[in-house]
């Protein structure tokens, strides 16, 4: 897959959409009085701060961590914080060269855009040190050796995530794509996933 030309027509797909929304008036629905004290409304996301596909985001300092033991320590901090998720998972080897090949060699079958995410996963290998940790029904949780450091590293690579389609990046929970990307500095774990 050229990946570049397949986020570059993805990109303008999601612009067109980004300013069609922020265009439109906003549409106030009525909630009764004892509902609507209970509901906070959403902050307005403002999107993707690019006028044009700013391409792929560059690669971070490889200085440091190695990519392999990263994702040991990341796997055992998470299967700590998340003993429900880790109690009914098997483990399953794949054949696969690269962790980024394991979803489609498994044939994980979700409503992601397979072909897409795994030319994803494995450009991530190559630029950030990513490993992939697990697969727990729609969920892929991804390890992260050298992550973003910068608010600006951030806000390109959140684009790479929000092009996934992954509804965890951004509608669930509705997150403003500044906030987003924020939450990607200095983090060594990425988790996406689809309904």
């Amino acid at each position: 897959m050229d990946l570049e030309r397949v986020l570059a027509r993805d990109w303008r797909v999601y612009r067109e959409r980004q300013l069609e929304r922020l265009a439109a008036p906003p549409v106030a629905v009525p909630l009764p009085r004892e509902v609507a004290a209970f509901i906070e409304p959403f902050e307005d996301d403002p999107g993707a701060p690019f006028d044009r596909w700013p391409g792929l985001a560059p690669a971070a300092d490889r200085a440091g961590d190695d990519p392999d033991e990263v994702a040991r320590r990341v796997f055992a901090q998470w299967a700590a914080d998340n003993p429900h998720q880790v109690s009914g998972c098997h483990l399953a080897l794949v054949a696969a060269d690269r962790s980024a090949d394991i979803p489609a060699a498994m044939g994980w079958d979700v409503d992601a855009p397979l072909a897409l995410l795994c030319s994803l996963l494995r450009s991530w290998e190559d630029r950030f040190g990513t490993r992939v940790l697990a697969v727990v029904g729609s969920t892929v949780h991804v390890s992260v050796a050298h992550p973003p450091r910068t608010g600006e590293q951030a806000l390109h690579m959140a684009l790479e995530h929000v092009l996934t389609t992954a509804d965890s990046v951004i509608k669930d929970p509705p997150t403003p794509y500044p906030d987003y990307a924020a939450s990607l500095i200095d983090a060594n774990l990425w988790s996406f996933w689809w309904d």
